[in-house]
């Protein structure tokens, strides 16, 4: 029997989505065309490879089996063609924003690596690179794999790089300014503004799980996109705010570390085992080497905090 990869790639993404709009999104397709390859297949099979009603899709044993060898036969197929043709198609890597930790990877997967073409994107957060991850066309993200409204998908992988210290950023002449250091709880008198923002709702969410562990007012919710739209709204309110103590800050702001305990921001490697780019493991083998050679899975101190559901995943160790 002879398989049409077209009609793998699309159980594959069914598989990943378990629902058949959003799958019919990602292959752009319309979705009566999706549900009549899906049939199609199955009568050529023999087998059913989900289940559905109208509320739900669910994969059978059938059709796990196939998703998994599915995706190992797409990203195969997709080797060999470049096998064939010679092409060094670019690692497109998706840094989130400037200013962070993911940026500095860059230089170094160049220095180490310099025959490999990169592709450098930023989506600004986790959330916005999803989609795009799903559907083949990004390789490599960065970001917090919780609090993202959706779940991952099987087809995506993740490897932790690094806990990053979050501070508190205010307005220059703020009295928790005057400070070299801002114990948590110090907050429960200054009122936060939180913003959020469709392509970092996984920012959106740790912000809240903190304000919500230790007891924390907000001040002001505001929406908008992008770093630079958070800082402008610090300013402008004049109110304290969770930011990264690392990053440039424009004038009229300043950062202070928080403490006791220091609250990290945990960030992962992830990518789509079902579409692999070539060099996707010698880039996730550097940017390992990378993030424990400049100790970024090291807490910067014995007292820290980090939302439950980053507590009970895979966290590397010094």
């Amino acid at each position: 029997m002879d398989l049409d990869l077209r009609q793998v790639r699309y159980a594959v993404t069914l598989a990943d989505e378990l629902h058949f709009g959003r799958a019919a999104d990602r292959l752009t397709i319309a979705q009566q065309t999706l549900s009549a390859q899906i049939r199609t297949l199955e009568k050529r099979l023999g087998v059913p490879l989900f289940t559905r009603d109208r509320r739900h899709v669910a994969l059978t044993p059938a059709g796990e089996t196939f998703a998994e060898r599915g995706r190992r036969l797409l990203a195969d197929a997709e080797r060999l063609v470049d096998e064939i043709t010679h092409t060094r198609t670019p690692l497109r890597i998706d840094v989130v924003a400037e200013g962070l930790p993911s940026t500095l990877l860059i230089p170094h997967l160049r220095s180490q690596a310099p025959d490999l073409p990169f592709e450098v994107l930023q989506s600004h957060g986790l959330a916005a690179a999803l989609p795009r991850l799903l559907a083949g066309d990004l390789d490599l993200a960065f970001g917090r794999p919780f609090g993202l409204g959706r779940p991952l998908g099987a087809a995506l992988a993740t490897m932790p790089v690094g806990l990053d210290p979050i501070g508190v950023i205010v307005p220059t002449g703020h009295p928790l300014a005057d400070r070299d250091e801002v114990p948590l709880a110090a907050l429960t008198d200054h009122p936060l503004l939180i913003h959020s923002a469709d392509e970092s709702a996984e920012w959106h969410d740790w912000a809240d799980q903190a304000v919500a562990a230790f007891g924390l007012k907000v001040a002001t919710r505001v929406r908008g996109q992008g770093r630079t739209s958070a800082l402008a709204a610090v300013q402008a309110l004049r109110q304290p705010a969770f930011g990264r103590t690392s990053a440039h800050l424009p004038d009229g702001l300043t950062a202070r570390p928080l403490t006791d305990p220091v609250p990290l921001y945990p960030w992962h490697a992830v990518w789509n085992t079902a579409t692999p780019h070539p060099a996707v493991n010698q880039a996730l083998e550097l940017i390992h080497t990378y993030a424990r050679t400049h100790h970024w899975h090291r807490p910067p101190s014995a007292n820290w905090w980090l939302p439950e559901p980053d507590r009970d995943s895979p966290r590397a160790t010094n």
